[in-house]
């Protein structure tokens, strides 16, 4: 039986870079200019101190280390029976 986890999406992975953008500009503060004025660091500075790092990548292997745990456990673990459950019938379409 095929495992099944919600699909990450276009709109929601980027909504997740531009928050991880905006959480890593609070911690790492304004740049100073040479002629003494503050500005906020750019996409580009952000990507150069985080050296490539992906939130998209971290989500994956996680959930990856998730299925590895799973795969694992007993069979009697309640993790492994809702795994294994099917659903009765179908939900009735529309709202």
């Amino acid at each position: 039986m095929p495992l099944k986890a919600w699909v990450i999406k276009e709109n929601m992975i980027n909504k997740l870079m531009t928050f991880k953008r905006k959480i890593v500009r609070k911690i790492f503060g304004p740049t100073r200019t040479d002629d003494g004025y503050w500005r906020i660091k750019t996409n580009q500075e952000i990507n150069d101190i985080l050296k490539g790092q992906n939130i998209i990548g971290f989500i994956k292997k996680k959930r990856l280390n998730w299925l590895g745990h799973v795969e694992r456990m007993a069979e009697d673990n309640i993790v492994q029976k809702i795994k294994r459950w099917k659903p009765m019938s179908k939900r009735p379409t529309g709202r």
